[in-house]
């Protein structure tokens, strides 16, 4: 068991910063609905303490841009969106993703799966 929890920590690892960006592709989000909407992908085991450190460290390298913003309900939210810089890496990682994926697929016999 600790072997595929292992696997799957390398996976999220390489692929959830990635995750974070597409979700923020079309419309701005706050932190508590990616962590959520995340949350929701049992895969992923994402939670606060993996999220809001992977948001601050995208927005530093210029991936994400956020702006504060009232909420109609508590406190005002830190809504984050995509810069430039960040759809230019999201477009290559869906790109080399693809490749990726193909070749493993073709690799471990699982090319035929949907």
């Amino acid at each position: 068991m600790a072997e595929g929890a292992q696997l799957a920590s390398g996976l999220r690892r390489g692929t959830l910063e990635f995750c974070v960006l597409a979700m923020v592709e079309f419309e701005d989000r706050y932190g508590t609905e990616i962590v959520r909407r995340l949350a929701e992908e049992r895969t992923l085991a994402a939670t606060e303490g993996t999220i809001y450190p992977l948001l601050s460290r995208l927005r530093r390298g210029g991936l994400l841009d956020s702006k504060w913003a009232e909420s109609p309900s508590g406190p005002p939210r830190r809504y984050y969106s995509l810069t430039p810089s960040g759809r230019s890496a999201l477009e290559h990682f869906r790109t080399e993703w693809v490749s990726f994926r193909q070749t493993v697929d073709r690799l471990v016999g699982t090319g035929g799966i949907a």
